[in-house]
């Protein structure tokens, strides 16, 4: 008879362990192949509305893991508008207003995207050919809604430090046309690392 107990690899990479166990006539042989666990690394961001006038009511978190597709997200969210929203990581830590063309607009502080390369473009969660702060599209439901994990596979928990995590009022393209930064328009919604 063998028994064989196996520890999988968990999302961080950690080392597979068997236990192999043999029993005998009257002994029993066992082999322990040691192993560290190492646990995923993770981070949850506090989502807030935002408008012009600052940061608002918080409506939920965005909890990211480390995994070894890239980064997942997991967004817990409430209070939104339904449909797509363009969802990214920008570049400075604040989600506060600043002026823009003479007025006050909400989440300005936030900065651009995140673009530590310089790229200058914006391509999409899958490209390494633009802003690594493009995420997947946030998808509110008719209630208002956001449940559904997203995977950013070219970004770690470690690069997310000193920056936000930016919801738009409109969706997507993964392109810079026919407008820019995929045409998702204002600021509605932001949370900090």
């Amino acid at each position: 008879m063998r028994y064989i107990l196996r520890i999988k690899e968990t999302t961080a990479g950690a080392l597979i362990v068997k236990i192999l166990a043999k029993a005998g006539v009257f002994a029993f042989a066992l082999t322990l192949v040691s192993a560290v666990t190492v646990a995923a690394k993770t981070t949850r961001a506090t989502i807030n509305k935002i408008d012009e006038k600052g940061v608002e009511a918080a409506i939920g978190t965005i909890e990211l893991e480390d995994t070894n597709e890239g980064l997942r997200i997991v967004p817990d969210l409430k209070g939104l508008p339904p449909g797509s929203h363009g969802l990214h990581i920008h570049a400075n830590g604040s989600c506060g207003p600043l002026e823009q063309n003479g007025k006050m607009t909400a989440g300005m502080g936030a900065g651009g995207h995140f673009d530590p390369l310089s790229t200058g473009k914006h391509r999409g969660p899958l490209s390494v050919e633009g802003h690594k702060g493009d995420l997947p599209v946030l998808v509110v439901d008719s209630q208002g809604e956001a449940h559904t994990p997203m995977l950013a596979p070219h970004l770690a928990v470690d690069d997310l430090a000193g920056h936000s995590i930016m919801v738009h009022a409109g969706g997507d393209n993964y392109a810079d046309e026919p407008a820019p930064l995929g045409g998702g328009g204002a600021r509605i919604a932001c949370g900090t690392f």
